[in-house]
């Protein structure tokens, strides 16, 4: 296969689906025939050795393009080398799309403290990953209630905290990952407004302008 012609051009940003389904953002970095590589991702735990195998996504202006792929193991620490398994796809077999950014996503806990207040990084039917400044402290397992604007109505999700993560790049501050159950109009209401947000990214795309990968991701 030739990767050179199926790939998108060198410094895309494309996106990691890690182990536990949280989608990890990067960037094409470079193409060596059948081998390509990535930047690695500041949210990455863990390494990845020789032979695994995951799945790498982009977005382009038709679509969501995903990339199966086996890592080859590399002399750079901060780049991923990959080969691929077969040719892109569209993004259809997933359960649920997530994207946004920049609402304000206001955490309450069941123990009645103070709301804490977080900023939305994407969001699907089945989770949200939101910014926490550093001295707000949650763990996995807690039960929160996250409520936001999503464009024409507000959201109130009973929440688990699914992971806490330092922010990438060396970036103040952490990602807190929630997991949560939707139906009705919530899951309508959060489909209309990812629906709404890729619709834009595409568009981008289309323009030829650069898409904001730290606001994409799947959950």
């Amino acid at each position: 296969m030739n990767n050179v012609l199926e790939l998108p051009k060198v410094g895309t940003p494309l996106f990691l689906v890690a182990s536990d389904g949280v989608s990890l953002p990067s960037r094409l970095e470079s193409v060596d025939g059948e081998a390509f590589s990535v930047s690695r991702p500041a949210g990455l735990t863990g390494t990845l050795s020789a032979g695994q195998e995951l799945d790498i996504f982009w977005a382009s202006p038709r679509s969501r393009l995903v990339l199966s792929c086996r890592v080859v193991a590399g002399p750079d620490p901060e780049r991923w080398t990959f080969v691929s398994l077969a040719s892109p796809r569209p993004d259809n077999r997933r359960q649920f799309v997530r994207g946004g950014a920049g609402a304000a996503v206001r955490l309450t806990t069941r123990a009645g403290d103070e709301p804490a207040a977080g900023a939305l990084l994407d969001i699907s039917e089945g989770g949200l990953r939101c910014w926490i400044d550093p001295s707000v402290t949650f763990t996995p397992g807690q039960r929160l209630t996250a409520a936001l604007w999503l464009g024409t109505a507000e959201a109130e999700l009973d929440a688990e905290v699914h992971a806490v993560r330092e922010a990438r790049n060396g970036d103040p501050g952490r990602h807190l990952v929630l997991t949560f159950t939707t139906e009705g109009e919530t899951a309508q209401l959060i489909r209309q407004y990812v629906a709404a947000w890729e619709l834009g990214e595409r568009r981008r795309a289309a323009d030829g302008q650069e898409v904001d990968h730290s606001r994409m991701g799947r959950l």
